[in-house]
């Protein structure tokens, strides 16, 4: 049988990955400006996101501003909003088809072997939505390194990674887990079945011949 602990504790994990990669999606500071180098000023901070761009003076005002136009967005803007937000919707379905399949509620209480079935639906479904979460950070933060370290990119205009892609990545790295603790957490699928045992010669040894 499935072991409900295992079951739990990775439904736990892909859980706070779950809020946390909501919370990644939402947070404004994916890249922020960068203070390395000379000549740098440091009176305001520029910092942009998936849905908008946000400037912060010395004073502690803060202007943020929406993306007006979803046509006009870099390719990469687009792609990580389409990869965390597919991150997140199977991550809710997942959720959904791993509470009916653990052991710990009472959803198909009777069938014990479709059961973990689901859970074991639900651990890998969480599995591809930390993958989509991580691909779409990762890709995020390969481009900020990669216009961080062009030579011809001016220096006022080189980012460095924001919070939320370290949020990000820490909620993918906790879904992954909690998927892969929901999957090892199911029966092999030999495990129901009965052993098997040689046959015994319950007849004794075969009767000789004499002559």
């Amino acid at each position: 049988m499935a072991n409900p602990g295992i079951q739990l504790l990775g439904f736990t994990l892909a859980f706070l990955g779950f809020i946390g990669c909501i919370a990644s999606t939402v947070m404004v500071e994916w890249k922020a400006s960068s203070y390395a180098g000379d000549n740098i000023i440091t009176a305001q901070a520029m910092y942009e996101g998936l849905w908008k761009t946000c400037v912060s003076q010395s004073t502690g005002q803060i202007q943020c501003k929406v993306y007006d136009s979803l046509l006009q967005l870099p390719g990469i803007i687009q792609g990580a909003r389409g990869l965390m937000l597919s991150s997140i919707l199977l991550c809710f379905i997942a959720i959904m088809v791993a509470v009916v399949g653990m052991k710990c509620t009472t959803c198909m209480a009777e069938e014990p072997a479709q059961k973990d079935k689901v859970a074991l639906t639900g651990g890998i479904v969480f599995i591809i939505s930390g993958l989509l979460a991580l691909v779409g950070t990762s890709w995020y933060g390969h481009r900020i390194a990669q216009e961080f370290y062009n030579p011809f990119t001016p220096t006022n205009s080189r980012y460095e990674f924001g919070s939320a892609l370290y949020v990000g990545w820490g909620a993918a790295s906790l879904v992954l887990i909690g998927g892969s603790f929901l999957c090892c957490g199911c029966p092999a699928k030999d495990s129901g079945k009965s052993p098997r045992y040689p046959a015994s010669n319950s007849g004794g040894p075969a009767g000789r011949d004499y002559v």
